[in-house]
């Protein structure tokens, strides 16, 4: 380790000057007893008094809190090797204390960041347990009934068994969705970029969701007619995902005979947005920071009346930062939602494509 002593002189001058006054005090008296003053080795005295003290004071002063304040960074450096090892040692306390002050910073930082994904792993752990739960069980109590006799009764056996079957199909749908959004985290899970038209991926999306969306008479629809393609670049297959979760959201969590509306409109030079707007019940305030936690859910009763596994909007966030684009969310209690993303805008597309964005 490269040791540079930042020297401060004014503690060795000022009691080397006191101790000289002393001793030359001293001297002169000395000399009056007997009788006589040379006033010239009076003043060389003082000179090699001051030198030497200066020196001893310097050199052993320097030493004693070197050792003090190196072991101090040998300790610290023990809890964070990068933060002292490759800076030189200083003897200077001001900047001694500055460097300690920004470590305890730094550390404080660090522990609480680390207090919130504790909590974060704690809630994750309880969701995931509790997700499981729920069909494990459910499939359980199934077989354990046919086991003790009711797999005898034909009927009652095949009621039962397609029951277990659906609390299997869950179990499975989990873990894919665990499997996916793990991949999309840690960037294992490549995009398939292709140039495809985002308003047939739109009307699909709205063909595949009419049966679901007409049990509660919700309206699915344009903001307008499209005319034209827009094309767009990104993974087809992902974002057509993307478009079905914030759909299926819609439709579960949207009142009766209500509306679901889907605009793309320009936003910069080369880039579109695609807003998702309903007249729902709308989602509080306090509860918009964490919607794209993963089985986060608004209603903390553990009502799982709606199904599906709690990491749609997850998975949708992390697939649209993927593609290095953006996901908003506005909302307002009894008005609605709008749940909105970017994606690329690629040359295909006619001089105007989509509608201007206000």
């Amino acid at each position: 380790m490269a040791i540079k002593l930042k020297k401060s002189y004014k503690f060795a001058i000022r009691s080397s000057l006191v101790i000289t006054l002393l001793m030359t005090i001293v001297f002169i008296v000395f000399h009056m007893d007997i009788g006589s003053i040379n006033w010239l080795y009076t003043i060389f005295f003082a000179i090699i008094c001051f030198v030497t003290c200066f020196a001893i004071i310097q050199i052993r002063v320097e030493r004693f809190i070197y050792r003090r304040i190196k072991r101090i960074y040998d300790d610290v450096s023990l809890l964070e090797s990068t933060t002292f090892s490759s800076k030189p040692v200083t003897t200077d306390m001001r900047t001694l204390v500055e460097e300690i002050e920004r470590f305890a910073e730094g550390k404080k930082i660090e522990i609480d960041t680390l207090k919130i994904r504790e909590e974060y792993r704690k809630d994750f752990l309880g969701n995931v347990s509790h997700e499981l739960k729920t069909p494990l069980f459910t499939v359980q109590g199934y077989i354990l009934t046919l086991l003790d006799g009711a797999m005898k009764d034909k009927k009652l056996r095949k009621k039962y068994l397609q029951r277990a079957n659906k609390g299997v199909e869950r179990l499975i749908y989990i873990v894919k969705d665990l499997d996916l959004i793990t991949k999309l985290e840690v960037g294992e899970l490549k995009l398939e970029r292709e140039d495809f038209d985002i308003v047939d991926l739109i009307q699909n999306t709205f063909d595949l969701l009419e049966m679901g969306a007409a049990k509660k008479e919700i309206s699915l629809t344009f903001d307008m007619d499209y005319p034209d393609p827009i094309y767009v670049n990104g993974d087809k297959e992902k974002i057509q995902q993307v478009m079905s979760n914030l759909l299926v959201n819609s439709i579960k969590y949207g009142l009766p005979k209500g509306t679901t509306e889907v605009s793309v409109e320009n936003l910069i030079k080369n880039k579109v947005i695609v807003r998702v707007t309903d007249n729902g019940a709308g989602i509080p305030k306090q509860h918009i920071p964490r919607l794209f936690e993963r089985f986060y859910r608004v209603d903390q009763s553990g009502s799982r009346s709606e199904g599906g596994s709690g990491l749609g909007l997850a998975i949708v966030k992390h697939i649209v930062e993927a593609h290095d684009e953006k996901i908003y969310v506005e909302s307002e209690l009894d008005v609605g939602s709008e749940f909105s993303f970017t994606l690329e805008k690629t040359s295909n597309n006619s001089e105007k494509p989509a509608t201007d964005s206000n």
